[in-house]
């Protein structure tokens, strides 16, 4: 399972105009899932995701993670994250997950989020989305769980 994680100022993501999912200060993770992720991979990088030290401490350096920061959290489902781009110039996704496996771990994920952290909010898993965000930093980085 892949997690690429923002620190933003704020986030948002829109379906058909329409606002489903904004936080303030946080993180923004776009999510995909590959076709061997169990809902122990999706806990393992939720574990990551909210212990990982990304924001800053009274002395300027990365050492609070989302949970002593008290961010938000916007997960947002993205297949092409599960991409095999080593060869060719055509993405494959036989490394993907079926969008039937894809959707249930990152409805998982958001789940064990929600207990763990006060403010969590999503997109749409399929649906044709805009995103939009103010990257603190920038700061971003690439988390990735196996099974």
């Amino acid at each position: 399972m892949i997690g690429l994680l923002q620190r933003v100022a704020d986030a948002e993501v829109r379906v058909a105009g329409s606002a489903v999912g904004a936080i303030g200060a946080g993180l923004l993770v776009l999510v995909g899932v590959e076709k061997d992720d169990t809902e122990a991979v999706a806990e393992r990088l939720l574990e990551r995701i909210v212990t990982y030290r990304v924001f800053s401490d009274d002395s300027g350096r990365m050492n609070l993670d989302l949970l002593e920061q008290n961010g938000g959290l916007l997960l947002v489902p993205q297949f092409t994250l599960a991409a095999e781009t080593s060869k060719g110039r055509r993405p494959g996704f036989s490394t993907a997950a079926s969008p039937e496996l894809g959707k249930a771990l990152f409805e998982h994920l958001v789940a064990r989020a929600r207990q763990r952290v006060v403010t969590v909010q999503t997109g749409v898993f399929g649906a044709h989305m805009q995103v939009r965000l103010t990257n603190d930093g920038p700061v971003t980085f690439w988390l990735q769980t196996r099974p």
